[in-house]
């Protein structure tokens, strides 16, 4: 990924409220087209000029080729606040991301995500790197958020049972029962995106504790209770895939080579 820079300049008579909601509209509908990665971005105010730093999948992810009909609202809006179109610079690759994928086809695709990761929780099922989301059709609206609010809550879920002081057993049902909430929200956004784009979509189901190694390899496809086990992990993640249900797991990561 890549950290970039978007220069709003001021060129009229305006308030600091009408640039700050201006400005944090365009952000916000990048970051739910997924041009733009994470939640927290910063803008910095020099003398004219407003400069918000954030961190793009790709060099070209802000090229308005990639916008959604969200952003470029949004960007037009700019001039109504007194701002001018934003200036993009890109400062460089940030050394601690995932690499966005390359491949000119995908097979197949994997919907997965976990507290570390802040990258498009679109995974190419071969490369197993992060698909930029505007590069695939819109889930819903025109845009991507329902993928990204999804994420948000995966994570969240998933940080709290890893902390393990609050609500843990709730928070892990959430993310590795095909009877939660969140499985359900994943499941349905895994469809639609399978027939918008075309692509196979599948979702992973977190497993952690069991009884047994052996009984844990022996488990079966939650929804379906066919034999999903594969003969080698895939991707040193996966150890069960379901090609009816379109489902992904792990082994135990209590015994987890």
């Amino acid at each position: 990924m890549f950290v970039t820079e978007l220069d709003f300049e001021v060129y009229c008579d305006t308030s600091m409220a009408a640039v700050e909601k201006a400005i944090n509209y365009c952000l916000d509908c990048l970051r739910y087209n997924g041009q733009v990665i994470g939640r927290e971005l910063p803008v910095v105010m020099k003398g004219t000029n407003f400069v918000a730093r954030v961190v793009c999948p790709e060099v070209d992810s802000l090229h308005p080729d990639n916008h959604s009909p969200q952003v470029k609202l949004a960007f037009k809006q700019l001039s109504e606040f007194g701002l001018l179109q934003p200036k993009v610079k890109v400062v460089g690759q940030d050394m601690n991301s995932d690499p966005s994928d390359e491949s000119e086809t995908v097979s197949w695709q994997i919907l997965y995500t976990s507290h570390l990761h802040t990258c498009s929780p679109i995974r190419h099922g071969e490369t197993f790197q992060p698909i930029p989301l505007y590069r695939l059709p819109a889930v819903a609206n025109g845009d991507q958020k329902q993928l990204i609010k999804w994420q948000e809550d995966w994570s969240a879920c998933d940080q709290l049972q890893m902390n393990g002081s609050v609500v843990e057993h709730p928070s892990l049902h959430e993310i590795s029962s095909s009877k939660s909430h969140l499985f359900k929200r994943g499941w349905d956004l895994c469809r639609r995106m399978a027939v918008v784009s075309g692509i196979p979509t599948y979702l992973y189901i977190y497993r952690v504790a069991g009884e047994s190694k052996e009984k844990e390899q022996a488990r079966r496809c939650p929804v379906c209770d066919g034999d999903w086990a594969l003969k080698e992990p895939l991707h040193e993640v996966f150890d069960f895939k379901c090609d009816e249900c379109l489902l992904v797991s792990n082994l135990s990561w209590d015994f987890k080579d």
